[in-house]
């Protein structure tokens, strides 16, 4: 029998949420293939399946849309440093510079669609913006996370963290960009010596911890080997990371 509605199939229906993130995939895509100059409400609403109109209805401009395409695309790198942070081994510094080294630089020569699609533009201005932001983004996380993790177990030997953080950051994406073949083991260097926990590394480490027992160490012997002590500079354990990044208070 037909016309049945009780074997009629649902149409299936989108959330706002769903139709928004729909038409963001859309933008990042068409970056992608046709490059952010070429970007159009027409395109991305044909590549969705919805009319201009419903596209105005979330974002106001196609430059609205690619603003929220951006830091869409920053969130993810942002989800890829708080796994880093997460599945690090809690003491092994040297380990954690590797990994985060091998990170960055796949980051950075590995990127898609939109981030990549930004790195090739003409458009100097939105790439330094882009670029800015996720120094700034990818600073703050790790100021509220593993510095402040770092802190109880080791001096902090930089004043300005967050603004060291930032300009690392800023460096090691354009070194990595020009500079493709550097190896993870010079990335993983540049860190350790900017941020002045080098000593951490099997090049230093050695010899620091080649003389007496744990219960004998200076106070700097006992931090190499993750040993909590409190500093002088900035009295205890949880009061220096606050000390040196106000912004932690």
């Amino acid at each position: 029998m037909t016309g049945d509605r009780s074997t009629a199939r649902p149409r299936e229906r989108h959330t706002r949420e769903d139709r928004r993130e729909e038409i963001l995939h859309a933008v990042r895509r068409t970056c992608s293939e046709r490059g952010i100059s070429r970007l159009s409400v027409s395109g991305v609403a044909k590549r969705v399946g919805c009319t201009r109109s419903l596209f105005y209805h979330y974002f106001p401009t196609k430059e609205a849309a690619l603003e929220a395409a951006l830091e869409a695309a920053i969130d993810d790198f942002i989800e890829q440093v708080r796994i880093w942070d997460h599945d690090r081994e809690r003491g092994d510094i040297e380990g954690a510079l590797n990994d985060v080294s091998g990170l960055l630089k796949s980051m950075v020569l590995g990127a898609r669609d939109l981030p990549r699609s930004i790195s090739l533009t003409d458009d100097v201005t939105l790439y330094t913006d882009f670029v800015d932001r996720i120094a700034d983004r990818v600073a703050s996380y790790i100021c509220s996370s593993t510095v402040v993790d770092f802190s109880r177990y080791h001096e902090i030997r930089i004043d300005h963290i967050h603004e060291t953080l930032y300009v690392l950051i800023v460096g090691l994406i354009m070194y990595i960009r020009t500079h493709p073949d550097a190896s993870e083991e010079l990335i993983r260097d540049i860190i350790a010596s900017t941020l002045h926990i080098e000593r951490f590394t099997a090049k230093y480490t050695g010899s620091a911890l080649s003389h007496g027992d744990a219960g004998e160490r200076s106070a700097e012997d006992r931090s190499l080997v993750g040993m909590p002590v409190a500093h002088p500079r900035d009295g205890g354990l949880e009061k220096g990371v606050c000390d040196v990044v106000p912004s932690l208070r």
